[in-house]
């Protein structure tokens, strides 16, 4: 396992300069943040960056996309999250779902989907998690059956983000019965319609009413074959590739930065404690230090490389401190407030202090990201 020291180039700074006044213009002056890429879910918004072009930027143009790098759609990533733009609807399709689909899919697939992908217009969902699994994705239940023209699943998917509003969802599955020993193998992955006959959409809400996560039901839901992505029996092999996108980007350590932001900008102009400088100081020397491995990996896939070690170990890291980042500014501003009311540093505090225990559970828990990264370092 290793990182590689990078730095931007001048062209991608003068791209993170374009993003920034975008958002200067298209933000209103009253925006509030949102708290990372489930925040908010704005499909106009998603439709106005995929006509700047910053949506599928990294797939190719024959599909749709922009032929861009990784690394420039982490810049673009980067500066939305860091101004809370409501960007929901389309940044899983955009982040995982197109590379997944570039790397395994049919050609019929790719340009079915990806154009969509790219104009911002086609959502989906990811479908790995179930109920009593705990975070052992390979203990996969849900069942694909063979029948004439393609396949019927059942089985029940959790901690499925936004399959409410989404269109479709990849969905791991078993689509042979576990070997002793071997309970990776076996599995696939399959293109689900989430408004198809069969699927049941149940919420999960946070403990502030808002509704981000769900449960989905499957009772013989028939997917084509047409539907299935990759080869059947790599469903692991994919979802480990696929992970490497899911795990490394500045979503994983951007959620809550908003919040730390405002606790600045309030403060600004005033005397600042002692023991608020520190909190400050040592918050911004984290998330630097998270951005250069961040950015390490976006480079890496960039060369062609499938840094899920790394990955895992930016999402461990990442995750714990947009959670430590939450704690910290709630005893160095010593404030308790409900949602909804105080300044926006206040508000953006409260809702944070709400949803941000999901933030190591979704892409993979602290526990099994570490056992990752250390058979890594064996």
């Amino acid at each position: 396992m290793q990182f590689g020291a990078t730095t931007l180039t001048p062209a991608e700074e003068s791209l993170r300069a374009e993003v920034r006044d975008f958002l200067a213009a298209e933000l209103p002056a009253d925006h509030r943040p949102a708290l990372g890429f489930a925040g908010r879910y704005d499909p106009d918004f998603s439709r106005k960056l995929a006509a700047r072009g910053w949506v599928g930027m990294a797939i190719p143009p024959e599909y749709g996309g922009h032929g861009r790098s990784a690394v420039e759609r982490f810049v673009v990533a980067e500066e939305l999250l860091a101004a809370g733009a409501p960007i929901g609807a389309h940044f899983v399709a955009d982040r995982q779902t197109g590379p997944t689909l570039l790397h395994f899919g049919t050609e019929e697939q790719r340009r079915r989907f990806l154009p969509g992908i790219a104009a911002g217009e086609i959502y989906f969902s990811l479908g790995m998690s179930e109920p009593d699994s705990g975070s052992d994705l390979a203990s996969v239940r849900t069942r694909a059956t063979r029948v004439d023209g393609g396949w019927t699943v059942t089985g029940t998917k959790v901690w499925t983000s936004e399959a409410h509003r989404n269109h479709f969802f990849a969905v791991l599955c078993r689509t042979s019965p576990m070997e002793e020993g071997r309970k990776h193998a076996g599995l696939s992955q399959l293109i689900v319609d989430l408004h198809a006959d069969g699927v049941t959409i149940s919420p999960i809400p946070y403990l502030d009413g808002s509704h981000h996560f769900n449960e989905v039901a499957l009772e013989d839901v028939f997917v084509p074959d047409d539907m299935v992505l990759g080869e059947i029996g790599s469903g692991w092999q994919q979802v480990t590739s696929e992970l490497a996108y899911e795990r490394s980007g500045p979503d994983r350590w951007l959620s809550t930065f908003p919040v730390l932001r405002e606790f600045v900008r309030e403060g600004a102009g005033k005397a600042v404690a002692d023991d608020e400088a520190t909190v400050i100081g040592r918050l911004a020397a984290r998330a630097w230090a998270i951005r250069a491995l961040s950015l390490s990996v976006a480079r890496a896939l960039d060369a062609g490389e499938v840094p899920a070690i790394e990955a895992a170990l930016v999402k461990e890291v990442g995750t714990r401190f947009e959670q430590d980042l939450v704690e910290a500014l709630r005893g160095a501003a010593e404030t308790e407030v409900d949602q909804g009311t105080g300044t926006l540093f206040q508000q953006l505090l409260a809702e944070a202090v709400l949803t941000s225990p999901s933030y190591t559970l979704r892409g993979g828990t602290t526990e099994i990201l570490r056992s990752v990264a250390a058979k890594g370092l064996a």
